[in-house]
């Protein structure tokens, strides 16, 4: 996903304060809110990473400023600033997730799509999703809503309902079980060893049940939740042999993403019910064994570039042609002739002479050749980079999908 307007409650670092305090301590208040301003700068600049709120009560002016945070270093960075610029004021820290809070830290998703939001609530703008069977840290609790980080690392809130809540020794036994992964696009798990028997859930390519059992061409598959059913095994394969036959290579990133043609485009979709442009190149990419950030402008961060410029810093397309390879990362800004350093809204997995395939109203192939009839898209789009993220050293931001 390109450009988006998150967390304008949560993930980002808010300054809530009453008047009564702005009016008696306004000096303090200012100094804390900088402290908190440049340490979010330093230490949790992705609002989409890490949780980062600053908050000063809006109601009772008796009642002391707190900070809530995902990062122990931001946390450490923050109270020891406060210390060195001489604030009186009592600024209670709190890191996430609360050990205190009676809630477990660890979920499994429950849904074979789970939404995650930018706030509580089914109105609120989705940010991304998760697919089922995907361990969860559970950072805080807001109704009925939770919290949640990601094995890619993006905090989001996610429904009660998409989620089993475990203790660490469910945790552990969940992750030490043996599983099934779902390798067909779409079907259910049914209520009996019979595919015309009712079903228990629709399943999408990636989802991940435990294995209870085989009987008859099914897998018995246990949901997080403890849902009992039945999948075909015609349309899904043991985690660990699937786990053992991933590869990430070029030609097989490229079909998965193939094997979604058609799909329409949905903000925040990372599953085969719809896709945005970075939900289509993640999950190309977990289906082939390596995790890489969620959004469009995380995803150009990491890799290595490739130069597909002119000393000018116009695209070249003979140097794009040579230079590139299949499986890498192109970005783009919104509109014509935008600067290199523009902002990242869209990204595309590039498949070879000149052309690629991304998610712009649909899942389709287009190529950045003047000359192609499918160059269409760059009449609104401007690419500005290439990274390439195989064949090199993985980065903290590019990890083998493991158990």
């Amino acid at each position: 996903m390109g450009f988006r307007i998150l967390f304008s409650l949560l993930l980002v670092t808010n300054f809530h304060f009453s008047n009564a305090m702005f009016l008696q301590d306004s000096t303090e208040i200012r100094k804390i809110m900088q402290i908190a301003e440049e340490t979010k700068q330093q230490f949790a600049p992705d609002k989409r990473t890490i949780l980062f709120e600053l908050n000063i009560d809006s109601v009772s002016s008796e009642k002391s400023p707190w900070l809530e945070t995902s990062s122990q270093e931001a946390a450490k960075a923050f109270s020891e600033r406060l210390k060195t610029t001489g604030i009186a004021a009592e600024v209670e820290v709190r890191i996430l997730p609360d050990s205190n809070s009676g809630i477990p830290k660890k979920a499994v998703v429950n849904l074979s799509v789970a939404n995650m939001r930018v706030r509580p609530g089914n109105q609120a703008e989705m940010a991304s999703q998760a697919l089922l069977g995907t361990p969860l840290d559970v950072l805080k609790q807001e109704g009925g809503y939770y919290i949640v980080r990601t094995p890619d690392h993006y905090i989001a809130y996610m429904d009660e309902d998409g989620l089993t809540l475990m203790g660490k020794t469910a945790f552990q036994t969940w992750k030490k079980a043996e599983k099934i992964v779902f390798t067909a696009d779409y079907g259910h798990v049914y209520l009996q060893v019979d595919k015309s028997a009712g079903r228990v859930s629709d399943l999408v390519l990636g989802d991940v049940l435990r294995k209870d059992g085989e009987v008859a061409g099914f897998y018995q598959v246990r949901f997080p939740d403890g849902r009992k059913g039945y999948v075909k095994k015609e349309e899904a394969i043991p985690y660990e042999q699937w786990l053992a036959g991933v590869l990430p290579e070029a030609d097989r990133i490229i079909k998965t993403a193939k094997d979604m043609m058609g799909l329409p485009y949905l903000w925040g979709g990372t599953s085969v019910k719809g896709v945005d442009c970075s939900g289509l190149t993640k999950i190309a990419y977990f289906m082939n064994g390596l995790i890489i950030p969620r959004d469009a402008s995380q995803q150009v961060r990491e890799g290595e570039p490739v130069d597909i410029f002119d000393s000018a810093g116009k695209l070249d397309t003979l140097k794009a042609v040579k230079n590139l390879k299949p499986g890498d990362l192109l970005f783009f800004a919104s509109g014509q002739n935008r600067p290199l350093d523009a902002h990242v809204t869209h990204v595309a997995l590039y498949m070879g002479d000149g052309e690629f395939i991304h998610s712009a109203g649909n899942v389709r192939i287009n190529s950045f050749l003047p000359n192609a009839t499918n160059y269409g898209v760059l009449k609104t789009r401007t690419l500005i980079a290439a990274r390439r993220y195989l064949e090199v050293k993985l980065t903290p931001g590019i990890a083998a999908v493991c158990d």
